[in-house]
C-alpha cells in the first residue's frame, strides 16, 4: 500500500472519529426525541463508513459484509423509531 493511501485512510479514520463524537453529543444532549433519532441515525452512517475504510485499509471483504448489514440495521432502526415518535407503536 502506498504511503499516500495510508495517510489518507488514517486522516480519514481520524476525521471520522471526530464525527462520531460529535454525533454522540448530540445524542446525548438533543432537546427532542426527532433530534436523537436523527443522531442515531448518522451514528449508524459514520459507523458503517469506518467499516468500509477499514475494508479498503485490510483488503477485506468481510468488512463490506458488515457494512451492507450495519446500513440495513441502520435503516430499519430508523423507520421503526420514526413509526414509534409518530404513531406511539411499531407493530399494528
Amino acid at each position: 500500500m502506498s504511503p499516500l493511501l495510508t495517510t489518507a485512510i488514517a486522516v480519514t479514520l481520524a476525521l471520522y472519529a471526530l464525527a462520531m463524537v460529535v454525533g454522540l453529543l448530540r445524542l446525548m444532549r438533543g432537546p427532542s426525541a426527532q433530534d436523537r433519532v436523527l443522531a442515531l441515525d448518522f451514528l449508524f452512517i459514520v459507523a458503517m463508513l469506518v467499516m468500509l475504510v477499514l475494508a479498503i485499509r485490510y483488503d477485506s471483504s468481510m468488512y463490506f459484509e458488515g457494512a451492507l448489514l450495519m446500513a440495513l440495521f441502520g435503516f430499519v432502526s430508523s423507520v421503526a423509531l420514526a413509526k414509534f415518535l409518530l404513531r406511539g407503536e411499531v407493530i399494528e
